[in-house]
């Protein structure tokens, strides 16, 4: 079996990638004919399961635990469209926490995604279980972001 074509989602909070995510992969599994599925964001049903956010000695694994089904999804796939990778758990520690100890891992593993795409924060901010931070943490979080691809092609 080829490798799978992965697509990644990435942005700020509230601005439209698991509707992108899901969308994407039934039109292209509609036009190609291909296997094709969506991971979702790991963190939304950690925060659902633990009635919480993480605290920063839970960022490793949540990053690891995205990049698990991500994975998982591209053994039984031919395209792979991931609403987040483990880059934006590493740009909110870094962020929230202050703490830049997942960039260099997570932005090794984003050069494995044939395609990246980074949403806007064109989408009006919509309150939306506990991982969102508020509207005020997107433009932070957002220019974080586009700095570090930018930076790392």
């Amino acid at each position: 079996m080829p490798e799978p074509l992965r697509i990644a989602i990435l942005g700020a909070e509230s601005t439209g990638k698991t509707q992108l995510a899901q969308q994407l992969a039934a039109e292209l599994g509609a036009i190609t004919g291909l296997a094709c599925t969506w991971v979702p964001e790991h963190l939304r049903a950690w925060c659902d399961a633990q009635g919480r956010t993480p605290r920063v000695d839970e960022q490793t694994d949540i990053a690891l635990q995205q990049q698990t089904l991500i994975n998982a999804a591209a053994q039984k796939h031919a395209v792979v469209v991931c609403d987040t990778t483990p880059l934006m758990t590493a740009v909110y520690s870094a962020h929230i926490f202050n703490d830049n100890r997942l960039l260099a891992a997570a932005l090794a593993q984003q050069r494995g995604y044939a395609i990246t795409l980074l949403t806007a924060l064109d989408v009006v901010w919509q309150a939306d279980g506990l991982q969102r931070d508020g509207p005020l943490t997107r433009q932070p979080v957002d220019n974080l972001l586009r700095t570090l691809l930018s930076q790392h092609s």
